[in-house]
């Protein structure tokens, strides 16, 4: 138990030292040390932990950490994964904090921030491409990202605003009726 707890601890280390672009630029490393390389979690239950992680409080990523966390080993895995993945960061941190106000001025520095930024858009439009693949899978998702695409960019332009929150819950009350239905339908016993 011990030898997991520490193998789960220096996972989420590594991931958490090069956590740049937050929580959608981490899928696929998220995906490749996860998934592929550890198979703790598949990648369903991935994008279901990054969908319950972007509606929770606090960043997506370290969300996911420590979903996969209390999977792994319940809720010390949880704390050791959380820990983990903000040890980096931290260190992180604390030496941009020391050195960087005397450094941010000079050339070299900025260039290097324009580089990361780029790689940082690359990471996340892989990530969107790759959510949207395996979730716009049919009409349904495809009007129901439609839908939720609009009301979310022109809501400048509608008299009222809807906030993020709501249209998370409404998409999932949607879900949770289209598949009703659809079982209704088909005949099958859906959860109840």
């Amino acid at each position: 138990m011990a030898r997991e707890l520490l193998e789960l601890y220096w996972t989420f280390v590594q991931i958490g030292f090069v956590t740049f672009g937050g929580g959608y630029a981490m899928l696929p490393i998220l995906e490749r040390e996860l998934v592929d390389k550890r198979h703790w979690t598949t990648m369903d239950d991935l994008r279901d932990y990054f969908s319950i992680g972007q509606c929770t409080p606090g960043i997506i990523a370290l969300n996911v950490s420590t979903f996969i966390g209390e999977k792994r080993s319940g809720i010390k895995g949880a704390l050791l994964a959380t820990l983990g993945f903000l040890t980096g960061p931290i260190l992180i941190i604390l030496a941009i904090a020391a050195f960087l106000t005397n450094f941010a001025q000079l050339e070299v520095i900025q260039h290097a921030f324009a580089g990361i930024r780029v790689c940082v858009c690359v990471l996340i439009v892989q990530a969107v491409l790759r959510l949207w693949k395996k979730s716009v899978v049919d009409p349904f998702t495809l009007g129901l990202y439609l839908a939720i695409f609009a009301l979310h960019a022109f809501s400048g332009l509608l008299p009222f605003r809807v906030p993020a929150a709501v249209l998370v819950i409404c998409a999932g009350v949607a879900g949770v009726a289209v598949s009703r239905l659809h079982n209704r339908h088909t005949g099958k016993a859906g959860d109840k």
